[in-house]
This record gives C-alpha cells, sequence and structure tokens, in this order.
C-alpha cells in the first residue's frame, strides 16, 4: 500500500500577496460579533484572511485598506494599532526558544 502524502494547505498574504503554507501564516479573523483579531491559532470561527508574521506585510495590508476589504469591516486607527501590537507580541513569542 502506497503511503499518500498529505497535502499542504497553501494561503495567500494580504499584505505582499506572496503565497506560502498556511502554518507559516498569521490569521485575521472577523468574528461573528464583528470584532477583529488576530488568531493565533487559526481556529476561531469568522471571516479570516492570512498576513506574513512581519510588520511590513500588515504597514501594506492597513495602509492599503486591504484588510479591511478582506474582512468587510471597518477598521479604526485604535485597531490598527491594537492589531501591530499583538502581531509583534505573537511573533516574538513564536521566535522565542
Amino acid at each position: 500500500m502506497a503511503v499518500r502524502k498529505r497535502k499542504i494547505p497553501q494561503r495567500t498574504c494580504v499584505g505582499c500577496g506572496e503565497v506560502g503554507n498556511k502554518r507559516d501564516l498569521i490569521r485575521i479573523v472577523r468574528t461573528p460579533e464583528r470584532e477583529v483579531l488576530v488568531d493565533f491559532t487559526g481556529k476561531k470561527s469568522g471571516r479570516g484572511c492570512y498576513i506574513c508574521p512581519s510588520s511590513s506585510c500588515l504597514e501594506k495590508a492597513l495602509k492599503g485598506n486591504l484588510l479591511a476589504n478582506k474582512l468587510e469591516v471597518e477598521i479604526s486607527t485604535a485597531l490598527k494599532e491594537k492589531l501591530k501590537t499583538e502581531l509583534m507580541t505573537g511573533i516574538v513569542h513564536d521566535e522565542a526558544p
């Protein structure tokens, strides 16, 4: 019996547009309550999009309103700052041994 290789899901970064492995990207989700969160688990319910774990990709996504368009929600200045902080905190924790 042949061993089947598991297909690795691919997702596109909202900021830079590059395609990468789903596990290597960070999901940003709009919950059914219309709250926008960084979803490091990738399992929260709601409309989601993916972004590279870099501040430059987040900047591009926020500057061009790409993130707001994908999530179909308005993103305030305060929410932008919150997302930046959460993303940077999560990246630092992921890189720690």
